[in-house]
């Protein structure tokens, strides 16, 4: 199930680019065409970090990291998805969240490192 979750994010990740560089860049400000590279980039390293994790837990079971794929994911969704709706011309207060997203992923990497030193 772990790797399905990380093989969807980085299809969306995909999808989700491709409407920046084709479908936005007529309509967005280069602010709003910034924040979306930016939305993306992150989506695409966070979505490549849970297909390791995935792999890592599937190699190590022993490794208890699910809190580290959901920290991730969550992450994904406020940080990423912030940006999103702001590149769309959605309130620029959207960005209040976008710290909480990053601190999440933050933690997730912290958490990792911390389990993974257990072992």
């Amino acid at each position: 199930m772990w790797i399905c979750i990380a093989a969807l994010n980085l299809a969306l990740a995909v999808m989700l680019g491709a409407f920046g560089a084709h479908g936005l860049k007529a309509r967005a400000t280069e602010a709003q065409l910034g924040w979306w590279q930016t939305a993306t980039d992150y989506f695409f390293y966070h979505a490549l970090g849970l297909l390791l994790i995935a792999v890592i837990m599937r190699v190590l079971p022993q490794l208890k990291i699910k809190r580290s794929f959901v920290l991730i994911q969550v992450g994904i969704v406020l940080f990423c998805g912030s940006l999103y709706f702001m590149a769309l011309g959605l309130p620029r207060g959207l960005g209040a969240i976008t710290p909480m997203g990053g601190a999440l992923m933050i933690a997730a990497w912290l958490d990792l490192a911390w389990k993974a030193s257990k072992i």
